[in-house]
């Protein structure tokens, strides 16, 4: 599976680890495991951690899409690791489609990233 899911800090962070090229069948696990999550825990807080990830195939992308609509206020704060130039990008694409604080780390920043994600969040 190119998506792996685990709670950390009693679920205070959820880690969403993504390899590979992810295909419309991830997201039949993904998907639900989530919807669980959040049913338990409301607003959750995610780190999404890429490593050696190639993308979406298009079925995929539709799946991620819908997910995102569904989940729109469902994270308060997502942090975005990456290796890649355009991994950074994403992290821009993604802030319309979610309501959540969004940043992006490199991989060297992963402390920080965590730390973020623990933080009070900035009320404006």
């Amino acid at each position: 599976m190119a998506i792996q899911i685990t709670e950390e800090d009693d679920c205070k962070v959820v880690v969403v680890r993504i390899s590979g090229k992810v295909q419309k069948e991830d997201y039949a696990k993904f998907v639900p495991e989530v919807d669980r999550l959040v049913q338990r825990h409301g607003k959750l807080r995610m780190l999404m951690e890429m490593r050696d990830f190639h993308g979406w195939t298009a079925g995929a992308l539709w799946e991620d899409t819908k997910f995102a609509f569904h989940h729109f206020r469902s994270i308060e704060r997502l942090a975005i690791i990456g290796e890649k130039k355009w991994q950074r990008g994403m992290a821009s694409f993604c802030r319309p489609f979610t309501a959540a604080e969004v940043r992006y780390f490199e991989r060297s920043q992963e402390q920080e990233a965590h730390d973020w994600l623990q933080q009070e969040l900035t009320r404006a």
